[in-house]
């Protein structure tokens, strides 16, 4: 820098003030982007556990992060670095804006494409696949990067080539391109973020009901199975006499049989399964039962009547089980998302709406006059916030903290 001279610099660019502390604070952040997103993207490539379909989203974030720090920030650095002045040409300027406008829009819509994801996992987990990448989560993440080019393309197709440029500041010409972008880019998938994590919320506690009164429903449920094949085997050990069996009613339950309580006969002593009557002892409280006497052909035929109605109900128990493990599993795992929603949100819109309202005021109302310093503070606190993307979406999640550590260490 120090062969900077007036004489090689157009206009009035022959006094530079060198901004240093662009450096100091561009060149770390530049590194940080890059290291934490690289981490990301090894993290779901050489991982099998990490290669979830929420997790393509998050590496589709890192991408667009990424290429941020590799393709713009250089030169956005630099022209901080030189007070502002553009000293290169004109179509380095239009691909520069291009990129920007792209990679931050896409930094952008793939959070919202995110928070898409979680939605639909949250409100319909029994139909989200989270272990494999489907069609859908496919169409998202490529709308997201063609929706990105599509906003940006007019600067690269010669909007900016306006008569009376000046060459020695590398801006968006176009004021209505500004507003345009900004609403495509911030304005319309901000609030659609804002609703979807309502919702998730809402979905989230709903879920939350649910696991009760499920789990409520499947320990009565499992309770009633032990007891009633608890029950029938002490029946069929019983001697061929006509003898009955009494359990004692516990305050708050009621028989699953026929409510008719017997009494028992001074003289018969029932000879039951000690096992199975210590079974039903530590499970639940005993419940009253009435056992008819049966011979020995009912007897069998009641035996493998039984056997058949219990392991069709085991059958069914399974299946319902399952059925309710899945629901209460992914609920778990959403329900871990709400304490790392409100940092996400909060950071986003913390980072990117001054940087959005600041520029489209600066557009819209031509008797406010914001400085250059706030502008390139709100431009430097957006850039922030890929390198905060990759703290935010996996140091809260303990695998990928797991798989940082082994990459940062080179362990196996």
């Amino acid at each position: 820098m120090d062969n900077v001279t007036p004489e090689s610099l157009p206009g009035d660019m022959g006094l530079v003030d060198y901004n240093y502390l662009a450096l100091i604070l561009g060149v770390p952040l530049i590194l940080i982007i890059i290291l934490g997103n690289i981490l990301v993207c090894l993290s779901v490539l050489t991982e099998r556990s990490l290669k979830t379909a929420t997790n393509y989203f998050i590496f589709s974030l890192a991408i667009a992060d990424l290429l941020l720090a590799v393709l713009v920030l250089p030169l956005y650095v630099y022209s901080e670095f030189m007070g502002g002045i553009w000293t290169l040409s004109t179509s380095i300027c239009d691909l520069l804006m291009t990129m920007d406008v792209m990679l931050c829009t896409a930094s952008i819509l793939n959070l919202c494409a995110i928070s898409v994801d979680r939605y639909i996992a949250v409100v319909v987990p029994l139909k989200y696949n989270r272990n494999q990448f489907s069609v859908r989560q496919l169409a998202l993440i490529t709308a997201t990067w063609v929706l990105s080019l599509g906003v940006a393309s007019p600067v690269i197709f010669g909007l900016n080539q306006v008569p009376g440029r000046d060459p020695s500041v590398c801006k968006l010409e176009d004021d209505r391109f500004v507003v345009y972008s900004s609403i495509c880019s911030f304005f319309v998938p901000c609030p659609v973020m804002l609703f979807l994590y309502y919702w998730m919320f809402r979905g989230l506690k709903r879920w939350s009901g649910r696991s009760r009164s499920q789990a409520g429903r499947d320990n009565r449920h499992t309770l009633s199975l032990h007891l009633n094949s608890a029950l029938r085997r002490a029946k069929a050990t019983t001697t061929g006499n006509q003898e009955k069996v009494v359990y004692a009613v516990a305050p708050g339950l009621s028989p699953t049989s026929p409510s008719t309580i017997s009494q028992i006969t001074p003289s018969v002593t029932p000879v039951t399964d000690e096992q199975d009557v210590e079974a039903v002892v530590m499970e639940s409280d005993p419940m009253t039962m009435q056992n008819d006497s049966v011979s020995d052909a009912d007897l069998t035929e009641r035996r493998d009547g039984s056997q058949q109605g219990k392991y069709s109900s085991k059958s069914s128990a399974v299946k319902r089980g399952r059925r309710n493990s899945k629901s209460s599993r992914v609920s778990g795992r959403e329900r871990k998302a709400m304490k790392v929603l409100p940092v996400v949100v909060g950071v986003f819109l913390a980072c990117w709406t001054p940087f959005f309202v600041v520029h489209v005021t600066n557009v819209l109302c031509q008797s406010c006059h914001i400085g250059p310093t706030l502008i390139s503070v709100v431009t430097w606190l957006g850039y922030v916030n890929s390198a905060v993307n990759p703290i935010i979406y996996t140091v809260f999640n303990p695998e990928f903290r797991n798989v940082f550590h082994k990459l940062l260490c080179c362990q196996t």
